[in-house]
Formats: structure tokens, C-alpha cells, sequence
């Protein structure tokens, strides 16, 4: 049984994918906050901008197996068309060439991505890619692997393709993290009210340090969904 808080189609808003048509599913439950607003200058990350408590969200719900979680999204990319009384048939919207993208998140979507889902993601036309703090070891199958770590809790996934570092967390030792086995390094302003003197100081850093490159959240800025 896999709990999701929605499921939506949109363009990918940061980091290496930015502006890449995706359908992201958000799976409930997180292991660092509990949602609960009460809670939140408790938790290991304070400072989280997401909804993902309950299954009451956009296309959200409780799915019973792999499979009808991939079909679910699936339809919601237009990959698949349902067809009352028959299985689901390819759409002519599906893309050529370069799957279409899938990315898992959260909360913290490893509590619940396994290795089922991701066979039954792909065995459907994706390319599926997680974001997680990294507390939780990635299963070795998935396609593209971002890890945004929180200051305060136990890494474990310190290899992939993506680390994206939100900058403004007090604690942050930036350079230890260049020792771990990524292909990309970002650094992205924390969100907030303070957003536009972190995104200069964000900016000012990646110029003086070139191994990393700056990540903003363009699907706010352009208000996206």
C-alpha cells in the first residue's frame, strides 16, 4: 500500500532538469517533520515548504499495489488512456525518444519507494527520479537520484546524481560536502522571508566557488504548480 498526497503533471523547477516536463508524485509521510504546524520549530527540518500529510491532494489517495500507482501517473503524464472496459492502450502523446519523467517526492518518498514501483514506473514509459534528504538508502534502480540533506539528521545516501543544498541552514560546512560521489552540486536559497538576501549570498558563493552551481526554484517564481 503505497500513501500519496497527489499526483500532478508540470515542468520540473529546479536543478539539473529544470524547465523538463515531469509528473510528480508526493507521497505522504516524512521522517524528519511531522507536517504538523505545532511541530515544526521541533523538527529536524524546520524550514520545509511542502503539504504532504494525508492523502486528500490532487489525484492522491491510497494505492494497493505497484501497479496501479505507475497507471495513475501514467494517465495523469498522458502516457497511458484509459479505455472503459479494456487495459489502458500507449497514447499518441507519449514521448519518443526520451522517457518522460517521473519524480518522486515528498515529505520523504524512500519511507515508501520500492523496488516494485519502480519496475512497474518504468515498465510504463518512465524515467524515474527521487528527491530525498538522504537519510534512507536509495534503491539501485532508479534513474536519477537527488538528495537535498537537512543539517541535524544522519546521512546515509551520499552518492548520486544531484546534491542540492538549500543555503541558509545554520550548521552547513559546505565544503565536506564536495567529498561525496555526485555528478552535480547546487546550492539553493532558502525560501522565506529573507529569500532575496540568501539568494545574493547564494549567488556570491557559487562565483567564488565554482564546483557549485546555483539552483532557484523557477516554478515559484513563475507560478507554477
Amino acid at each position: 500500500m503505497y500513501s500519496v498526497k497527489e499526483i500532478f503533471y508540470t515542468l520540473q523547477g529546479e536543478g539539473t532538469h529544470s524547465g523538463r516536463p515531469a509528473v510528480f508524485v508526493r507521497f505522504a509521510g516524512c521522517n524528519l517533520w511531522s507536517g504538523r504546524e505545532q511541530d515544526r520549530q521541533s523538527a529536524v527540518c524546520s524550514f520545509c515548504d511542502t503539504d504532504f500529510v494525508g492523502t486528500n491532494g490532487v489525484n492522491g489517495g491510497q494505492f494497493a499495489s505497484p501497479q496501479d500507482l505507475a497507471i495513475k501517473a501514467a494517465e495523469i503524464g498522458q502516457l497511458l488512456q484509459p479505455v472503459e472496459g479494456k487495459d489502458q492502450t500507449a497514447s499518441p502523446n507519449s514521448p519518443k525518444g526520451m522517457p518522460l519523467l517521473v519524480v518522486l517526492t515528498g515529505g520523504e518518498p524512500l519511507l515508501q519507494v520500492d523496488e516494485p514501483l519502480i519496475a512497474a514506473l518504468k515498465r510504463v514509459g518512465f524515467y524515474v527520479a527521487v528527491e530525498s534528504n538522504g537519510t534512507i538508502s536509495a534503491p539501485p534502480s532508479l534513474d536519477w537520484i537527488c538528495i537535498s540533506p537537512k543539517i541535524g539528521s544522519q546521512i546515509v545516501q551520499r552518492a548520486g546524481n544531484e546534491l542540492k543544498v538549500v543555503f541558509g541552514q545554520k550548521g552547513l560546512d559546505l565544503p565536506s560536502f564536495l567529498d561525496w560521489d555526485f555528478e552535480h552540486f547546487y546550492l539553493q536559497p532558502m525560501d522565506g522571508e529573507d529569500i532575496d538576501h540568501l539568494t545574493g549570498e547564494t549567488i556570491a558563493y557559487c562565483k567564488a566557488h565554482p564546483q557549485w552551481k546555483l539552483s532557484l526554484q523557477s516554478h515559484k517564481i513563475l507560478d507554477i504548480p
